[in-house]
């Protein structure tokens, strides 16, 4: 079964804009040597939505997505992914 992950159009006027499917799920585990990223599927898609949203032509490094631990994702840590300067 093909899924297309549709990625909101870039709009600097508008800022970035994600978007989560429904029943997402994402923890976020840290030591010292690891971090690991675990997601149910709907969280793998939203995380590969997001990325390509930051990826996309026009974004500016330092242009972020901050996921706040207890919130967005089960993590002690917030987990930020942000687009570097090119």
């Amino acid at each position: 079964m093909e899924q297309v992950v549709v990625i909101p159009d870039y709009r600097p006027d508008d800022g970035l804009r994600f978007s989560w499917d429904e029943g997402f799920e994402i923890a976020v585990s840290a030591d010292r040597s690891e971090v690991l990223i675990k997601a149910n599927r709907a969280g793998l898609t939203s995380l590969a939505r997001h990325l390509l949203t930051l990826a996309q032509e026009g974004v500016s490094g330092g242009m972020h997505i901050h996921l706040t631990a207890d919130q967005e994702i089960d993590s002690e840590n917030d987990l930020i992914l942000e687009r570097m300067e090119e």
